[in-house]
C-alpha cells in the first residue's frame, strides 16, 4: 500500500511540475530581463535547467532576482502606431459621441442639435445621413428622400465608410483649426462636401447620373464647392475651407491628399474625353492654385499658392509662378524630404525675391 501511495505521489509531483513549466512558459506579458540567456522550451532538460535556477532557494527570493517588465514596453514605434491606428479606425464613433456629450456638458443650449445630428444615432452612416440630409434637403428634394438616399449608398458601400473615417483623421491631424471628431463632422464643409461627393460618385457610376448630378448641384449651392460626380476621389483628403473649390469630370485625386480653397482642377477648353487633372498621393496644392489640362501631379509634389501648373510635375518636387515652374530648375529640381500634404508646409524650398511694383 505505502509503494502504492508513493508512487502516485510520484505521478502527481511529475505532472504537476510539467504543468508549472508549460504555465511558466506561456506567459506572454514578461520577459525576465536579469536572465536573457533563458528561453522557455519544450525539451525536458532545459525545462529542468531552468526549474533549477528558478527554485534556487524559494519561489519568492526568484521573484525577488528578476527585473520584469510588459512586453507592450518593448514594442517598436511603428507597431504601436499600427495598433493605435486600427484602434482609432475601430473607436472613431465612439470618440465622437463622448466629443458631443462633452461639448453639451460644455453649452447646453446644443443639447437638441447634438441630440438629432450625433447622440440619437447608433452608426457613423446614420449619423451621416442625417446630417448630410438636413444640410442638402430643399423642397424640390425632401431631406428624408435625401436621407433614404445617402443611407442605402452608405451601408451598401464598407469602402465608403471606410473612406470618411480616413478623411476625419486627415482633418484632425492636418488643420489646426480643427477642434475635434464631431466639430469636423458638424461644421466642416469641405468634409460634407467631399462625403456626398462619394455618394454621388457611386450614383454615377451605377449610371443614376441624374440624380448624381443633383447632388452635386446643391453641394455646389449650399457648401460653395463644386466637384463633378464623375471624379474619382481617394482616402484621407483634406478641402481645408474649400470655398470656390472645383473639380471636373475625368479629373482623379489619389490617397492622402490636402487641397486648399479656391483650388481648380479643370480642362483647357471644350475638348471630351479624359481632359482633367490627375493628383497623385500625398500632393498639397496650396490656395488660388489652378491644374489644367490632363496633366499628372507626382505623388508627394507641392504646388505654391496662386499657381497655374499647365505640364506634368515630377515627384517630390515644386512648383510655383504662373505659369508654374519648378523650384531648383527643371534639370535638378529640389526633392522634397517629406510628404507635403500631412507637414501641410507651404513655403518651405521656395525662394522669395523682392518686387517692386
Amino acid at each position: 500500500m505505502k509503494t502504492k501511495v508513493s508512487l502516485l505521489t510520484s505521478v502527481l509531483h511529475h505532472r504537476l511540475h510539467s504543468k508549472s513549466l508549460n504555465f511558466v512558459g506561456s506567459l506572454p506579458h514578461f520577459y525576465p530581463l536579469s536572465h536573457p540567456q533563458i528561453h522557455f522550451t519544450d525539451s525536458a532538460k532545459q525545462q529542468d535547467d531552468q526549474l533549477a535556477i528558478c527554485v534556487h532557494d524559494s519561489r519568492a527570493q526568484v521573484l525577488d532576482q528578476f527585473s520584469w517588465i510588459p512586453i507592450s514596453k518593448i514594442h517598436t514605434e511603428s507597431n504601436r502606431k499600427h495598433e493605435t491606428d486600427k484602434q482609432d479606425d475601430d473607436d472613431i464613433w465612439l470618440i465622437m459621441k463622448d466629443e458631443a456629450r462633452s461639448d453639451v456638458d460644455q453649452e447646453p443650449i446644443l443639447s437638441d442639435y447634438y441630440s438629432r445630428s450625433i447622440l440619437s444615432h447608433h452608426t457613423l452612416e446614420s449619423a451621416l445621413s442625417h446630417h448630410l440630409s438636413t444640410k442638402l434637403g430643399s423642397s424640390s428634394l425632401p431631406s428624408r428622400t435625401l436621407h433614404d438616399l445617402f443611407m442605402d449608398v452608405l451601408t451598401g458601400d464598407q469602402d465608403i465608410v471606410g473612406a470618411v473615417k480616413d478623411d476625419l483623421k486627415a482633418v484632425k491631424e492636418r488643420d489646426p483649426a480643427c477642434l475635434s471628431y464631431v466639430h469636423c463632422f458638424l461644421h466642416f464643409k469641405g468634409f460634407l462636401g467631399c462625403q456626398a461627393h462619394r455618394v454621388a460618385h457611386k450614383l454615377w457610376s451605377q449610371n443614376r447620373k441624374i440624380l448624381a448630378v443633383l447632388i452635386q448641384n446643391r453641394v455646389s449651392e449650399v457648401l460653395a464647392l463644386d466637384i463633378h460626380p464623375g471624379a474619382k476621389i481617394g482616402s484621407g483628403i483634406l478641402f481645408d475651407h474649400a470655398t470656390g473649390v472645383v473639380v471636373g469630370e475625368t479629373a482623379v485625386i489619389g490617397d492622402n491628399v490636402s487641397i486648399l480653397h479656391n483650388v481648380t482642377l479643370g480642362g483647357t477648353g471644350k475638348s471630351c474625353g479624359d481632359r482633367h487633372p490627375k493628383i497623385g498621393d500625398g500632393v498639397l496644392i496650396g490656395a488660388g492654385t489652378c491644374v489644367l489640362g490632363n496633366v499628372r501631379i507626382g505623388e508627394g509634389a507641392k504646388i505654391g499658392a496662386g499657381s497655374v501648373v499647365l505640364k506634368d510635375l515630377p515627384a517630390r518636387t515644386t512648383a510655383v509662378g504662373n505659369p508654374a515652374k519648378l523650384i531648383g530648375g527643371k534639370d535638378n529640381p529640389v526633392k522634397l524630404d517629406k510628404i507635403p500634404s500631412h507637414t501641410m508646409d507651404h513655403t518651405s524650398h521656395i525662394e522669395f525675391y523682392d518686387y517692386v511694383i
